[in-house]
C-alpha cells in the first residue's frame, strides 16, 4: 500500500482549495479521517479523491463564485483525536459542514460535537450510521456506498440465487460497532432464509494473524462466507482460508481496494458486492477522475477515489442550492432535499429527503475475476432496494 505525507497534504489542500486572496470569503469544510494507521487504505484514497474534486471545482470558479476551503485532519481512527479535530473545526475554523471518514468508533464524539455546534455532519467513506436512515437525524447525512442491513440483504440474496438456501455459510466482521452489528444482522437473516450458519468470526482491528479465524470457518464446513468489515480483515481472512486449502466461495464488501485486489488475487471464487461501479466499466466520469488523478500526481489509483468524488458532487450540489452557503443552517436545509446525478458511478441518483439522509434507493452489483478473459467481470447487473 502506498503511503503519503498527510501533514504536507493537509497544508496543500488548504492552499489549493482557497487562494489567500479569497480565503476570507471561502466556504470552509472540515474533515476528520483515518488518513494514517492500519485502516487508512480504506479511507485515505477517498479523501484524496474529494480533495481533487474540490480543487477542480475551485479552479472552475468554485460555487457561485466562492471558493471552498477543505480542511483535513488525521485522527488515525482514534475517537479522542476525532473529537479534538471536530471541536477545532467547529469552534476555531467556523466550518459550515463537518465530514467524518474514519472508523465507527469515532462517530459518537464527532456526532456530539456537530450537534452541539449545530453544523451538519456528513459521513463519507465511513460506514453510514443508523441515524441517517428513516426517520433520519436532521443533522446527519451519508454518501458512503455501503449501508447497514441493505448490504447483507443484497449479499444473502445473491448467495441464495447462486447456491440456493441449503448452504452452509460463515461470517466475518471486525470488532468495531458497525461491522459487528451488520454481521449479527446477517447471521439472523441467513437463518430466516433457511441457510445454516456454521461460523461467525470477529477479528481484532487489526489481527496479527488471521489463520485461527480462518481455521474456525474452514473446519466448520462453510461453503460460502459473507464478510463485511474494513478491507484488510476481509482479504486477509480470505487469503488465510485459501492457504488452509479451503475451496469455498467468499463474498466481500467492495471497498475502495476491491478492484485492484481482484486483479491481484485472480481467484474466481472471490466475489465483491458493492454500490459503486468498478472502473472496469470504463465510464466517461471514470476517465474524468483518472485525468484529475494523473494531473495531480495522485498517490492512490483513480479507481480508489469514487467515494471521494461522489462526496464532492454532493458537497457542490448542497452548497450551490443553499440559500446562504455560508450558513450551516441553510446548508443543512439544502441537504435535506438533495438529488445528485452520480453519472453512472452508482446505479442511480443519490437523493435525500427530510426523513431519509442515506438515499431513497440503494443499488448493488457483484464482480469477480474471470480467468478465461483475464479480467474483472460483472456477475450481476444493478439490483435495487427501496430504502424505507
Amino acid at each position: 500500500m502506498k503511503t503519503m505525507n498527510w501533514s504536507i497534504l493537509v497544508g496543500l489542500a488548504t492552499v489549493l482549495a482557497a487562494p489567500p486572496a479569497l480565503a476570507q470569503d471561502a466556504l470552509k469544510i472540515g474533515l476528520t479521517g483515518a488518513l494514517t494507521g492500519p485502516v487508512a487504505g480504506t479511507y485515505a484514497p477517498a479523501v484524496e479523491g474529494l480533495r481533487l474534486y474540490i480543487d477542480r471545482l475551485n479552479k472552475a470558479g468554485g460555487v457561485n463564485g466562492r471558493q471552498i476551503e477543505l480542511l483535513l485532519q488525521d485522527d488515525a481512527s482514534e475517537p479522542s483525536r476525532a473529537a479534538a479535530n471536530a471541536k477545532r473545526f467547529l469552534t476555531q475554523d467556523g466550518v459550515v459542514m463537518l465530514l467524518n471518514a474514519s472508523l465507527s468508533s469515532t462517530y459518537a464524539p464527532t456526532i456530539a460535537e456537530a450537534k452541539r455546534a449545530g453544523v451538519p455532519l456528513l459521513f463519507t467513506a465511513a460506514a453510514c450510521p443508523p441515524e441517517v436512515f428513516p426517520p433520519a437525524d436532521p443533522n446527519l447525512f451519508c454518501t458512503t456506498a455501503f449501508g447497514t442491513e441493505y448490504d447483507s440483504r443484497a449479499a444473502l440474496n445473491f448467495i441464495k440465487e447462486t447456491a440456493g438456501t441449503e448452504v452452509k455459510i460463515g461470517f466475518q466482521a471486525m470488532a468495531i460497532p458497525v461491522s459487528r452489528g451488520e454481521i449479527d444482522y446477517a447471521e439472523n437473516l441467513a437463518k430466516g432464509m433457511g441457510m445454516t450458519s456454521v461460523a461467525k468470526e470477529i477479528t481484532p482491528p487489526p489481527a496479527p494473524d488471521y489463520s485461527p479465524f480462518a481455521s474456525n470457518i474452514s473446519s466448520a464446513g462453510a461453503e460460502w462466507v459473507w464478510s463485511w468489515a474494513p478491507w484488510g480483515s476481509q482479504i486477509k481472512t480470505f487469503e488465510a482460508l485459501r492457504r488452509l486449502g479451503w475451496e469455498g466461495n467468499y463474498l466481500a464488501w467492495a471497498h475502495l481496494e476491491a478492484e485492484s485486489e481482484l486483479e491481484r488475487v485472480k481467484d474466481p471464487g472471490f466475489y465483491v458486492l458493492g454500490a459503486n461501479a468498478l472502473f472496469a466499466e470504463d465510464l466517461p466520469v471514470m476517465q474524468e477522475i483518472t485525468d484529475a488523478a494523473q494531473a495531480a500526481g495522485a498517490e492512490y489509483p483513480a479507481n480508489q477515489m469514487t467515494e471521494g468524488w461522489i462526496a464532492g458532487m454532493v458537497i457542490e450540489a448542497a452548497l450551490a442550492s443553499a440559500e446562504d452557503p455560508g450558513s450551516a443552517d441553510s446548508v443543512r436545509e439544502a441537504m435535506s432535499g438533495l438529488s445528485v446525478d452520480t453519472k453512472g458511478l452508482r446505479g442511480g441518483s443519490l437523493e435525500w429527503t427530510e426523513e431519509n439522509h442515506f438515499r431513497t434507493q440503494q443499488h448493488y452489483k457483484v464482480y469477480r475475476w474471470n480467468p478465461e478473459s483475464e479480467g474483472i467481470e460483472t456477475v450481476s447487473g444493478w439490483t435495487t432496494f427501496d430504502v424505507e
